[in-house]
Parts: C-alpha cells; sequence; structure tokens
C-alpha cells in the first residue's frame, strides 16, 4: 500500500506565532500576547499586563495577518495539498465571554480560507492552538472552571457557522496533553495551554487534573457541536507524543518506559473509547484527586468521539531509572538517549519513532492518522550567494518520511497526511525566537524582531516541492 492520490501534503502554523496584528482589527489580549522572547537556555518570561520596553513576539509574529496571500502563493508553489492554521480565539471573542463576535476576526479567517481554496489547497482549522483571551483566565480561572467550556463553545459554533462548507477538517485542541498533575510541570507549558503558570498553583495535581479533564469534556463536546452543524466535518484533537523507550531490558525500566509512553494518552482515550478512562479516575483517587463527573458529561463522552488523530511528533525519550539523577532532560520530561543525536536545542532526532508512534497509535484507536506537526528547528545562515543551503533539514525530514512509508506500505497503518512544522519560518512558542528556524521559507527577522520580513526560498523548498510532486516517490 503506498501514499493515496489523496495524500495531504503540507505544514502546519499557529496564528500567535505568525499573525502579528495583535491590537489590530477589534482582536483582544490573548494569553501569548504577555509572552516575551526568550534565549537560549533562558525560558521566555510571564507577565501579567503589558509592560514599557518588554518586548513580545506575539505582536508582530511574521507579519502573516497582513502577507498571508503572498505566503500562501509560495505555499501554492511548493504543490500543497494542505495547509493547517489557527483561529485566535480573542480575534473572533476579544474578551471570550462577549455577547457578540467581533466580525472582523471572522471576515479575516473567511478571507484566508478562501485564499487557500483558490489554490486547492485544504484547509485545516485548529480551534486552540495557546490562544485564549486573557480576560478568561483573569476573571474565571481558565479551564479550571467549567463556565470556560460554554465560552469556547460558542466560540466554536461561531466558526463552525461562518466556515461551513468551506472547512472539513478541524482540530479542537492542539497538545493539551503536556500537563498532567503526576508529574513536575514547567510555567510555560502550563501557561501556553491554560494561562497558568505552574509556580503560582496552590493545589498543583488537583488544578491540573479539573484543567485536563475539561479540556478533554471540551473537546467532546465540540466534537458533537461540529457533526451537527455539518455532517460532512471531520474532528480532531491534536497530540504531541513521544514513544518513551528503557533504558535497558530490566523489566523495571521497561515497566517504567511503558507507564510514561501511556501517560499521555489517556485523553485521546477519553475521546476515542466512548468514557474517560477507569484507570485515571483510579489513579487520581488514589492521589487524593476529585473529579465532579456529571451525568451529562458520561453523554458527552459517548457522542465525542473522534474522526482522526493528529500527531505531532518531534522526538524520544528515555524513562527515568535508578542512577538517572543529573541526567540530561530531554523535550517533555524523560531522559536523553545516548544512541541518538540532538538537535542544538536539545532535542533527539529519532526517526524510527514516528513509525513506532504510528502503529502504537493506529492499532490501539483504528483510527486515521495525520501527522500535524514535524520538523528540525535549527540555525539558518544565508551564504555568500545569498543561499540557504538547510540539507540538515532536507535529511531530517527525509529520514522521517521514509519511516512513515514504511509504517503505510509495511505495516499497513492508515496514515493520510504530513504536515510539516512550519513551513516558514515563525516566532518559537517555547522560546520566542526567530533565530529557532523550522521553514522552506525563510523569514529575514531575527529575535528582537528586526528584519525586512522578506520571504527567501531556502534549499529545501525544491526539495520539498519535488517530494509532493511524485507523492512521496522522490525522498
Amino acid at each position: 500500500m503506498n501514499f493515496s492520490d489523496s495524500f495531504l501534503w503540507g505544514g502546519s502554523i499557529a496564528a500567535h506565532q505568525c499573525e502579528g496584528a495583535y491590537d489590530e482589527d477589534g482582536k483582544g489580549l490573548g494569553i501569548m500576547d504577555l509572552v516575551s522572547v526568550g534565549d537560549y537556555g533562558k525560558p521566555r518570561k510571564i507577565y501579567s499586563q503589558l509592560e514599557e520596553g518588554v518586548l513580545y513576539p506575539s505582536h508582530y509574529g511574521i507579519d502573516f495577518y497582513h502577507r498571508y496571500k503572498q505566503d500562501i502563493k509560495m505555499f501554492s508553489e511548493m504543490g500543497f495539498k494542505a495547509l493547517r492554521i489557527s483561529i485566535d480565539w480573542s480575534r473572533i471573542y476579544p474578551n471570550g465571554d462577549d455577547e457578540k463576535p467581533n466580525l472582523l476576526g471572522i471576515k479575516f479567517y473567511q478571507n484566508l480560507i478562501n485564499e487557500l481554496l483558490k489554490y486547492q489547497i485544504e484547509p485545516i482549522v485548529t480551534l486552540y492552538h495557546f490562544e485564549m483571551p486573557i480576560n478568561l483566565v483573569k476573571k474565571y480561572g481558565s479551564w479550571t472552571n467549567r463556565k470556560v467550556i460554554d465560552y469556547y463553545l460558542k466560540f466554536c459554533k461561531t466558526m463552525f457557522e461562518a466556515l461551513k462548507g468551506k472547512v472539513k477538517y478541524w482540530v479542537t485542541f492542539n497538545e493539551m496533553n503536556h500537563i498532567d498533575p503526576q508529574t513536575e510541570a514547567t510555567d510555560i507549558f502550563t501557561y501556553i495551554i491554560a494561562g497558568l503558570k505552574y509556580s503560582e498553583l496552590t493545589d498543583k495535581k488537583q488544578t491540573l487534573a479539573t484543567i485536563g479533564y475539561n479540556m478533554t469534556l471540551a473537546s467532546c463536546m465540540a466534537v458533537k457541536l461540529g457533526h451537527e452543524i455539518d455532517a460532512n466535518n471531520q474532528m480532531d484533537c491534536v497530540f504531541g507524543i513521544e514513544p518513551v523507550y528503557p533504558i535497558n531490558c530490566d523489566p523495571e525500566n521497561v515497566l517504567k518506559a511503558f507507564m510514561q509512553t501511556d501517560r499521555d494518552f489517556y485523553q485521546i482515550d477519553a475521546m476515542c473509547n466512548g468514557e474517560f478512562p477507569k484507570y485515571k479516575i483510579e489513579e487520581y483517587r488514589s492521589a487524593g484527586i476529585s473529579l465532579n463527573i456529571t451525568d451529562k458529561d458520561l453523554e458527552a463522552f459517548k457522542v465525542g468521539r473522534l474522526d482522526y488523530l493528529g500527531m505531532n511528533y518531534y522526538a524520544s525519550s528515555v524513562a527515568k531509572y535508578e542512577g538517572a539523577d543529573g541526567k540530561e532532560s530531554a523535550l517533555f520530561g524523560g531522559l536523553q538517549n545516548p544512541y541518538l543525536k540532538t538537535s542544538k536545542w536539545g532535542w533527539t532526532i529519532d526517526p524510527i519513532g514516528i513509525r513506532y508512534l504510528l502503529n502504537y497509535t493506529y492499532r490501539r484507536y483504528g483510527l486515521p492518522i495525520m501527522i500535524t506537526e514535524n520538523g528540525l528547528g535549527a540555525v539558518d545562515k544565508i551564504n555568500e550567494n545569498g543561499e540557504i543551503k538547510d540539507d540538515y533539514r532536507i535529511e531530517y525530514l527525509q529520514q522521517h518520511i521514509r519511516e512513515i512509508k514504511k509504517a503505510v506500505e509495511i505495516d499497513n497503518v492508515n496514515c493520510f497526511g504530513y504536515l510539516t512544522w512550519a513551513p516558514i519560518d515563525l516566532v518559537s512558542a517555547t522560546t520566542g525566537q526567530m533565530s529557532k528556524r523550522y521553514g522552506f521559507i525563510y523569514v529575514d527577522m531575527d529575535d528582537q524582531g528586526n528584519g525586512s520580513k522578506k520571504r527567501l526560498k531556502k534549499k529545501s523548498f525544491n526539495w520539498y516541492k519535488s517530494v509532493i510532486a511524485s507523492n512521496g516517490e522522490k525522498i
């Protein structure tokens, strides 16, 4: 079985990382509008309000808000079959609890979708990609409050209706799984997901469990709503997951690796199996955590099942083991694998891991899978001839696409799309940097937001164009 003729080749971007125009056309203040630029090895700083002299990268992004037609034309030149975007909630409902939506915000996304359709590019729309109106955090306590679910569903309904007949593939949330009450979290991860700092939570375990449950419930309710508004809607939730390997074949370490890999799957279980998993409820009960699960919730889980799964894959890690104290930590809290190389930002490069995950996930749920993010962040340099020879990126993507082909052709996994992160350079969510570049298209900007914003094709641009034209035969 080869890639189907309808295989969706393309890329993914997020509003807060590329749009800019943070205070234009009625947009409200979102949580990422209060996060400063970071630096190598230094986290981004989170502010409670806008302050003079602080650089907030979301305020300018790469000016996609004004340049999207130019950028989409370049994506079309590469032969894109799909582009995943996100809708900034604060552009539609500036405060989150507004009575009526901001019509200028709706119009922007309608125009954006129309531009994609003009080039026969399938739009894939994420409804929540770390973009929440800050008012919902300050006034209601973010996802700790069930009232926020109602406001989220109102926002979803507005966009389902505004884009009906034009958007088929929807994503309820992006990577909500990075906070779990059984593990230590960081301020940046809890903030980008829920607008709250981990260090400031009083009852950390209970709060994270409540947030995770309410977001999972909200996703199931949004799926039901999406199906009701348009039966053709295909509903998904995107998860950032990774395989976690044991350091050796000691059964104790093998069990730890299984448990650490499986930790990120409880929300997928809830969205695919028709109920919030009993094993998670018992785990919470043992830890003194309680959930308020109503009869209405039980029904929502039954009817709000996903149509397909979105998978963001970048790296793998090694489970913690006896004597591992002080070992370098990997992306999501595991340990570094001594058998693998790492990127400049310390992320392991493990192409086989994507095949592993595709098999693990497909056999567990039997749902079609789309790779919604995969890419290499690197420092790209323009040479004396004005060229950007990013052979390291081409090599990274080649290796991963080969493993996806094996999963499809040998393992019979139903994978129907591959979207790179990101097809154009944009602001990093975790560091706020521009120098951590992923794109096939270079954007002339530095970490301080300086530059012409001119777009330049990298070597990988024509390489990916060839991959798409050959439907993955020429890698």
